[in-house]
């Protein structure tokens, strides 16, 4: 179980993790419908929506991720955060630090990973 410090420490740090998506996610916002850019040349405007849509694939990536970030500081306070989904050990701080969003120990991802491969996802 993680100590009441250790808790601190991750609220904090998925805190901050949230708080930074979220401003780069409404620096996106504001920068595409403040753009009133007009491209004649054809080249120009293809490289422009090519940069949005790359941008806009990322920024889904990251609303996915923020989705996931929300999920853990749930699970912190309902006292299941640390605690792997699968088979309900404690999943390591290690674990934790290098993938605060985690729901599962690591045996249990690598387990996971290794059905996957087998059904070829």
């Amino acid at each position: 179980m993680l100590t009441k410090k250790k808790k601190e420490y991750f609220k904090k740090h998925l805190t901050q993790w949230l708080n930074e998506l979220l401003t780069e996610a409404n620096k996106t916002v504001s920068g595409m419908t403040d753009m009133r850019q007009n491209f004649p040349d054809p080249a120009d405007r293809a490289s422009l929506e090519s940069d949005r849509n790359f941008e806009l694939r990322i920024r889904d990536r990251e609303r996915r991720l923020i989705g996931k970030i929300r999920d853990a500081m749930d699970r912190l306070e309902n006292e299941t955060y640390g605690v792997c989904e699968e088979c309900g050990e404690e999943i390591s701080e290690k674990r934790l630090k290098a993938r605060p969003v985690t729901t599962l120990c690591i045996n249990c991802k690598k387990k996971q990973e290794n059905e996957e491969k087998l059904k070829g996802l």
